[in-house]
């Protein structure tokens, strides 16, 4: 025990024996203890309510209240305080009776031994300073653990509205994101729509080729990012042949000859060269290049063969060679859908693989169905929410509005000007579905 803890300790001795109390007070004040001295229970009980009392030494035998009544009334008013019991008499029953009602620390017999009362009272003091301690530390830990739970919930909390701060963010990237790609997608349209003007092409030429390549790829389970790179190939397939003179543009495969068809075979690396400085562009920049290569390695421009076709690019020349076979592109002659479709099956072998051609058919089921199910509308019929099923194009073949857009209120009021405008007969083709897609408004064309 420090020093402090001993100046600090005041001991409270309730003997009805003034001899006793003196004796006591002889032994423990030079210890460096405040002695404190009564000759009954209630002297004594009268003194613990002035002061903090460390420890208690009562007498077993006094009149009125003994020592086992004195000890248990202190137990119960002030529990922190020490308890020594002082006896002079062989009664085990009442040191029993002591022992329990009181709770006491220790019993000293009389006549004690000076240095085992001093070392009794040593432990005592010891012993109510732990457990002062520890009810210290105890309230100590419990404060901390409320804090630490307060803090856990704040952070709780915290995290939750952080993490819903970001996932707010991730949306509006995601949709920032989705209506980038849609402008992107729909500028691509454009492009190949102008690209048709000058070749005097069906409007919505390349996109048919695109969506079949897409559909062909989609039906070889390719993954949705090589659909996508097998789309945009088919938008912009004939890019390359964009400096191709005009006479040359309209004349098919087939007839070309010399120095038309060595430019004709240089066409798909024209139009890689042109897009491959985008990123985005780049996959399907390959796909182009390859357009007229064949499994059996007749095609061109690099004579691949085989397993190093890769299928996709096999859905795009599938595509290409099936509008190209009924548009006049390949051969003079126009060839109807049924016949196309039988010179494709025709080539499952040598020019495409035969899972590439199933798929192909597959695909071209697909689209009729989804065609059949359009309903046809005059502009003055749009509205608000309705999902444009095929691409619309003005009377010159200019590409409007792509397939899948979803009108708005603005876009439908532009429609209903534009045909007015024009003094046409406007009609579009729309799905039948309700299904809803967000719209891109922003990213069309004015009309």
């Amino acid at each position: 025990m420090t020093e402090s803890a001993i100046e600090q300790a005041v001991i409270l001795c309730v003997d009805d024996e003034p001899s006793i109390l003196s004796a006591l007070r002889r032994l423990l004040r030079p210890q460096g203890y405040k002695v404190l001295m009564a000759e009954s229970g209630a002297a004594g009980l009268a003194l613990l309510e002035q002061e903090a009392v460390a420890l208690v030494i009562s007498d077993m035998r006094m009149p009125v209240m003994d020592g086992a009544q004195f000890l248990e009334q202190v137990r119960l008013r002030w529990p922190g305080t020490i308890r020594i019991l002082l006896t002079g008499y062989a009664d085990v029953g009442s040191t029993i009776a002591a022992i329990n009602r009181g709770e006491i620390h220790r019993y000293v017999a009389k006549p004690w031994d000076d240095q085992n009362m001093l070392l009794t009272v040593a432990d005592g003091l010891n012993r109510r300073r732990l457990e002062q301690e520890n009810a210290a530390l105890l309230s100590l830990t419990q404060r901390q653990n409320e804090e630490l739970q307060s803090l856990n919930a704040g952070l709780e909390a915290r995290v939750k509205a952080r993490t819903q701060e970001i996932e707010q963010i991730n949306a509006m990237l995601e949709q920032a994101y989705a209506q980038l790609q849609d402008n992107f997608l729909l500028s691509i349209n454009v492009f190949a729509g102008l690209t048709e003007l000058r070749d005097g092409s069906l409007a919505g030429y390349s996109r048919q080729v695109a969506q079949l390549a897409q559909l062909t790829a989609r039906r070889l389970k390719l993954g949705r990012s090589v659909e996508q790179d097998v789309y945009i190939a088919g938008l912009l397939h004939e890019v390359g042949k964009i400096g191709f003179p005009d006479a040359m543009l309209r004349k098919p495969m087939s007839v070309l000859v010399g120095e038309e068809l060595l430019r004709f075979k240089r066409h798909t690396l024209s139009a890689e060269a042109a897009l491959m400085p985008l990123a985005q562009l780049q996959k399907a920049a390959r796909h182009v290049r390859s357009q007229h290569e064949r499994l059996d390695g007749k095609g061109f421009p690099d004579g691949l063969k085989g397993p190093d076709l890769p299928q996709a690019t096999q859905a795009l020349a599938v595509a290409a060679d099936y509008m190209g076979l009924q548009s006049g592109r390949l051969a003079e002659r126009r060839y109807s859908a049924a016949e196309a479709l039988a010179l494709i099956r025709g080539g499952a072998g040598t020019r495409y693989e035969e899972q590439v051609v199933e798929a192909f058919g597959e695909a071209l089921k697909e689209k009729a169905e989804t065609v059949s199910d359009d309903r046809l509308l005059n502009a003055t019929e749009l509205e608000e929410g309705m999902v444009l099923a095929r691409d619309l194009t003005s009377p010159q073949g200019t590409l409007l509005l792509a397939a899948g857009f979803v009108f708005d209120a603005r876009v439908v009021r532009q429609v209903r000007e534009f045909a007015q405008r024009e003094g046409a007969k406007l009609q579009l083709y729309i799905r039948r579905s309700d299904a809803r897609q967000p719209a891109a408004s922003d990213a069309i064309p004015r009309l």
